[in-house]
């Protein structure tokens, strides 16, 4: 590793003339996720002479990861032999899958679709998970920094040469406080990716380099998940069940899970994607209502939240993976959208991204091949496979779960590719829908309300910082958004970042910035594209506690 200070600004996205201490290695991974800590551990195997960095924006590497999670497993045999022998804290083996469709009262048992059929799969959690892999990780002489968000990418003729990590100690202005420090520029030979779902600077390089313009647009979806603990009795370790329907309608994506963990603990969540049409729904109180369906309720009652977050997921598979490589950048796992829909998996999909970028690195040296690497590569045709499955789904549930029994059918054969928009797109306009009639119910688990989630999620961020939710134009929000849309900020945030309020100039948008817990929903959903997320200083945001 080198260390020095270099006073060039060679990024194309600022003008500062901050004097910035430099890090040089081999290879930087920006993310410590299940992707970018696989190519971490690989690269390590492979050369040990290399350095590999791991810069992630948690105070701890796991504290902002959230996924289901059930897992397949080859992946981390592909990487430890022995893994088994002292496997991750959370690890409880599947021994039965349920899929039922809910009505407002009743729960109709489903034949299992045979992408969730879960043998041999295990339920773990992606905190947990993630723990385990940074000790295998830095066991091998991986350096791996959290609280380092990357802000924006470094550029040298056209290069991607590093990444430039956010200031500390700024105040609500931008102005330094005694506290400054400046972010540092880290250099590599190639700089890999693995920021998870709608990374920063992955959303930076997309556009600058136009990686997605052969693609179809990226879909994505809104996870929300608790940890409840139970008391003595009602929890089937292994158990996975998942569900449609109730309380969601025909026209809107999305589903449910219960995961049975030991010590009378569950995994409770819900999945709604993020191309809904009614600018008045709430995925979060969908998720209260569905806790309190008839067979759902009886299991939660007496027990008592232990952790709760929220976070976005990629939905598009196949047909929006943008091209994932620009000279001196690799893009993998949930940072191209490798997660795998029908299968309601990505962490396995992340790990082996990770280690196929890392076999490519050693044998190539350079970033350029790596789309074309990944896309002959096992985990591509299994997106392939099932690339018309989740568009189907844009025309109504009934005619989505019939073109999924047929791509099933055919494996994916038939020719042809469905196309995606854009989520933010599918939204109507107040004018253009009736109130409907949801069927929802008098609710008294808790969280009471959205507030009352976020103290679960444990978010941390100091208030005397810059708002990290930045609107290109804020004029828009009190006039056409609130008459158009009714400002739909304010029902599909999970942790009531937006708020409208009454003040003596009138009704303006107030932003509620400590509460975030970094799920990108705003980034996504907004029907004007004019919510910007960008990291907030290093180490704030939730600190997830085994979701």
């Amino acid at each position: 590793m080198e260390a020095n200070n270099n006073h060039q600004n060679i990024s194309q996205a600022t003008t500062d003339e901050i004097e910035r201490d430099e890090m040089a290695f081999d290879y930087l991974i920006v993310g410590a996720g299940p992707a970018g800590l696989a190519t971490a551990i690989r690269l390590k195997q492979k050369n040990a002479d290399l350095t590999v960095c791991v810069i992630e924006k948690a105070s701890q590497p796991g504290m902002h990861s959230l996924a289901g999670a059930v897992i397949e497993t080859a992946a981390l045999d592909e990487l430890f032999s022995d893994w088994r022998q002292t496997p991750p804290d959370v690890w409880v083996p599947v021994t039965k899958d349920e899929f039922s469709l809910l009505s407002a009262s009743s729960k109709t048992p489903l034949p299992l679709p045979p992408q969730q059929r879960n043998h041999d799969n295990v339920i773990t959690s992606l905190g947990a998970l993630v723990a385990w892999l940074v000790e295998k990780a830095e066991a091998l002489g991986v350096e791996v920094y959290a609280g380092f968000p990357a802000q924006q990418a470094l550029l040298d003729e056209g290069r991607v040469v590093g990444v430039r990590t956010g200031d500390m100690g700024l105040d609500k202005q931008g102005s330094p406080k005694d506290s400054f420090q400046p972010g540092m520029d880290l250099k590599a030979k190639v700089t890999v990716l693995a920021e998870g779902c709608r990374g920063s600077v992955s959303k930076q390089l997309i556009k600058h380099f136009s990686l997605d313009k052969n693609s179809q647009p990226q879909t994505y979806g809104i996870g929300i998940k608790e940890l409840w603990q139970l008391p003595p009795g009602r929890v089937t370790p292994g158990l996975v069940q998942h569900s449609i329907g109730w309380p969601l309608d025909t026209a809107t994506y999305g589903g449910s899970f219960l995961y049975h963990l030991e010590n009378d603990q569950v995994a409770v969540g819900f999945v709604v994607g993020l191309d809904y049409q009614d600018p008045r729904f709430s995925p979060f109180e969908a998720f209260q209502q569905f806790k309190h369906h008839p067979t759902v309720k009886p299991v939660l009652e007496g027990g008592e939240i232990v952790s709760s977050g929220a976070r976005a997921l990629v939905e598009g598979g196949w047909q929006s993976l943008p091209t994932m490589d620009a000279p001196g950048v690799m893009l993998i796992g949930d940072a191209a959208g490798t997660l795998n829909v029908p299968k309601i998996k990505g962490v396995h999909t992340a790990l082996w991204s990770g280690i196929y970028a890392a076999d490519h690195l050693v044998e190539q040296a350079d970033s350029a091949g790596w789309d074309q690497a990944f896309r002959q590569s096992p985990v591509a045709k299994e997106l392939y496979q099932v690339r018309n499955i989740r568009p189907g789904f844009q025309y109504g549930l009934w005619r989505g779960l019939l073109n999924a029994a047929w791509q099933t059918l055919t494996r994916g054969l038939v020719p042809g590719v469905m196309k995606h928009h854009e989520d933010h797109s599918a939204l109507k306009r107040l004018s253009e829908m009736t109130q409907r009639d949801r069927q929802w119910v008098e609710r008294d688990l808790p969280p009471r309300d959205r507030l009352a989630s976020v103290y679960f999620a444990a978010t941390e961020h100091d208030e005397d910082q810059p708002v990290h939710l930045q609107i290109a134009d804020p004029d828009i929000c009190t006039s056409r958004c609130a008459q158009e849309y009714g400002n739909p900020c304010t029902k599909f945030c999970p942790a009531n970042v937006y708020e409208m309020i009454e003040t003596e100039q009138g009704r303006q948008l107030q932003i509620n910035a400590a509460n975030c817990v970094h799920c990108k929903t705003c980034d996504i959903k907004d029907p004007y594209q004019i919510i910007n997320w960008v990291p907030p200083e290093g180490g704030s945001g939730p600190n997830y506690r085994n979701l």
